[in-house]
């Protein structure tokens, strides 16, 4: 049978610990509890040798850092379902971390067993792994835990991490297309300029003719371009790489985000999708019992744009203050009128989480038609800017040579 060490402190708080034998960790706190002790911690034994020199532990599972959304999703989803079924908290959790395959995220989920059962709440658990369970699930579970509705505001969460999955595919797929095919027409353009190019420049050198400007532009482009081919690369890199460091800092973060915003063709669209995240987000948050002030310092940390952020965090400080949530929003010009609008509705009629539901799900429509009609339209774009930069090159070259034969044709 298998053994187990465990924690416990009685009534009194006086501590124990020990081992024990029992065919699972619930027989252990039953048996515990029949003595009148409370389970504090319970820790298998099976397996466990003497010794292990200097490598004992060196390839022990740890609890993992991260995980994937949508195991996290089917995770919350089933522990709504037990929940709502009776099952108590602990047992659900027990039951989860023999079903989910991560090794590392079940590790995670039995520290948050041994947690509760030491008189933790599951919110205060869920802390103890930030970089998986994000402010706005804990903040959500804690609602769950005060209003007696966990297994609701459970669906509710897994629900919303849905809607945020589907709309970052949706975005990925409308960017994925001409990162790679901008990529592909640079790494064209490099090897025409770097390994055909020069081959002619050496036929017209042996010819004594006057080359058009086009031609004469392209090949000292080239040899710019071939004999200084490692300079250039290092600016290209050292320019890649200052741009990333810029970016990490307070004020490179604010132009970036600003920028995204502002560019031609994408930035509609990142709009909408930061206008839906906010609308989404702060939806859920109220529908699910969490406090005004706090919402919005949530949606605020969560919306993945300073401008947003900023915009958000000035109408939080004007709420506390006491004024009304739609005209802070409204002066800060992020937010469309229609936006405003429907908030200031929602304030008045008391349905702020119904008008925020209902610009979530606007804005998510027009996220997926703007990302199909740009999906229509970049791909014949990208072919014209193809053949444009393409073609100039062919050009270039071709021309001198056609230069030739109406030279020769004249002279026969």
């Amino acid at each position: 049978m298998p053994k187990f060490s465990y924690a416990a402190k009685d009534i009194k708080g006086k501590k124990f610990s020990g081992t024990i034998s029992a065919t699972s960790e619930s027989e252990v706190v039953a048996d515990l509890k029949k003595q009148g002790l409370i389970t504090l911690s319970i820790k298998s034994l099976a397996g466990k040798k003497g010794g292990g020199g200097v490598f004992a532990g060196l390839f022990k599972p740890k609890p993992s850092k991260t995980i994937k959304v949508d195991e996290l999703v089917i995770f919350t989803r089933q522990l709504a379902t037990m929940i709502s079924a009776g099952i108590p908290l602990v047992e659900s959790l027990d039951v989860l971390s023999e079903q989910v395959e991560t090794v590392g995220f079940k590790l995670v989920i039995e520290s948050m067993v041994d947690k509760i059962r030491g008189g933790a709440d599951l919110s205060e658990a869920l802390k103890t792994y930030p970089k998986i369970f994000t402010k706005i699930y804990i903040s959500m579970a804690k609602a769950g835990e005060a209003s007696g509705q966990l297994d609701v505001i459970l669906v509710r969460l897994s629900e919303y991490m849905e809607s945020s999955q589907a709309l970052k595919r949706d975005i990925k797929a409308a960017m994925t297309y001409p990162v790679i095919s901008l990529g592909l027409i640079f790494l064209i353009v490099i090897g025409l300029m770097v390994g055909v190019v020069p081959k002619f420049k050496e036929i017209f050198s042996s010819l004594s003719i006057d080359l058009p400007g086009i031609t004469v532009f392209l090949l000292s482009l080239s040899d710019f371009m071939t004999n200084y081919i490692i300079y250039w690369s290092l600016g290209l890199v050292g320019l890649i790489i200052g741009v990333i460091l810029f970016k990490r800092t307070s004020r490179g973060e604010y132009v970036f985000h600003w920028l995204t915003l502002k560019v031609p063709v994408f930035g509609p669209l990142f709009k909408k999708v930061a206008i839906s995240r906010f609308s989404r987000t702060f939806a859920t948050l109220i529908k699910s019992g969490v406090p005004i002030l706090g919402a919005l310092e949530i949606v605020a940390n969560t919306s993945g744009n300073r401008i947003i952020e900023e915009a958000v965090n000035d109408a939080r400080e004007n709420v506390r203050r006491g004024e009304t949530l739609s005209d802070p929003l409204t002066r800060s010009k992020v937010f469309p009128p229609m936006v405003t609008r429907m908030i200031g509705i929602g304030e008045k009629s008391g349905a702020l989480e119904q008008l925020l539901e209902k610009i979530s799900e606007f804005y998510d429509q027009q996220v997926q038609a703007t990302v199909k009609s740009l999906t229509a339209m970049i791909e014949p774009l990208l072919i014209g800017v193809m053949g444009v930069v393409v073609g100039g090159i062919v050009l270039a070259v071709f021309m001198p040579i056609l230069k030739i034969q109406e030279v020769l044709t004249k002279k026969k």
